[in-house]
């Protein structure tokens, strides 16, 4: 059977996996509405795609989701799919991450998101079959030290994605938790690079993620976390979160160095959890 094809919304499209999901995700598509803050790399996108819309909006206004809402119903088709990719983050400690920081961390990841999905999601509701997909984290499962803030949100995000499922459950729309490991974009800093080059922690390129999305979009499921050992040490947290917290706690001298800056010290390899 083939998939069917698409009337979808991406936010996040000019970014490292946005871009890539927006180019395994185009050629499904009938229409596709690409969000994103940078108009230069929203445009360069659109041009490969005929059937592309380019909306260049910051999700974190009332302004810009009113933008997203509005393309959307005068796509051709409406829209039947959303996915939510858009999500800002840093790698610091938590002691020295400013207000400012944290605040956008929180209003990207997920007041635009949750905010967004409620103005599209009259639209959904009108299809005779439609998706949301959250693309999260594993974090969203695993907190981790040096993610503070980013981790809060990523569990936000992942109770959204499972309350607003059940409370869909007797409609035609479906929800889906989308939850990549550690990835190649530019999005990681300098420093968390060096951590998961010592820690040995396993990172996909852009294109598997995106392989990996579409995977679920030809076989829907509830939640689709990617990696064998961040699956494993996921349900080990759920289970028996002590062991986890004493795996980390041995990786915590390398995270702090690199989270803070500090000087480099001979320390042993830790076990990635």
């Amino acid at each position: 059977m083939s998939m069917p094809r698409f009337h979808a919304v991406l936010t996040g499209a000019s970014g490292g996996i946005g871009r890539a999901i927006a180019l395994k995700l185009a050629p499904l598509c009938e229409t596709l509405i690409l969000v994103g803050r940078d108009a230069t790399k929203l445009t360069a996108l659109q041009r490969e795609f005929p059937q592309a819309r380019a909306v260049a909006a910051d999700l974190t206004t009332a302004a810009g989701r009113e933008a997203v809402r509005r393309a959307a119903a005068e796509s051709p088709g409406g829209i039947d799919l959303l996915v939510n990719n858009a999500g800002a983050g840093e790698f610091a400690w938590f002691l020295d991450q400013s207000d400012e920081m944290l605040e956008r961390i929180v209003q990207v990841n997920v007041l635009a998101t949750l905010q967004l999905t409620r103005r599209l999601l009259p639209l959904l509701l009108a299809q005779p079959a439609a998706r949301i997909v959250n693309v999260g984290s594993i974090f969203g499962h695993l907190a981790y030290p040096g993610y503070v803030a980013y981790s809060a949100t990523k569990f936000a995000l992942h109770g959204f994605s499972e309350a607003l499922r059940r409370e869909l459950a007797d409609t035609p729309v479906q929800v889906s938790w989308f939850a990549p490991r550690a990835t190649r974009t530019a999005m990681n800093s300098a420093a968390l690079c060096a951590l998961n080059e010592e820690l040995g922690v396993a990172m996909d390129d852009p294109q598997a993620v995106a392989a990996a999305f579409v995977a679920l979009l030809e076989h829907p499921v509830r939640e689709r976390l990617l990696g064998m050992p961040e699956r494993l040490f996921a349900r080990l947290n759920q289970l028996v979160p002590g062991l986890v917290d004493r795996a980390l706690r041995r990786q915590l001298p390398a995270i702090r160095r690199h989270a803070r800056g500090e000087p480099t010290q001979p320390s042993s390899q830790g076990v990635h959890p």
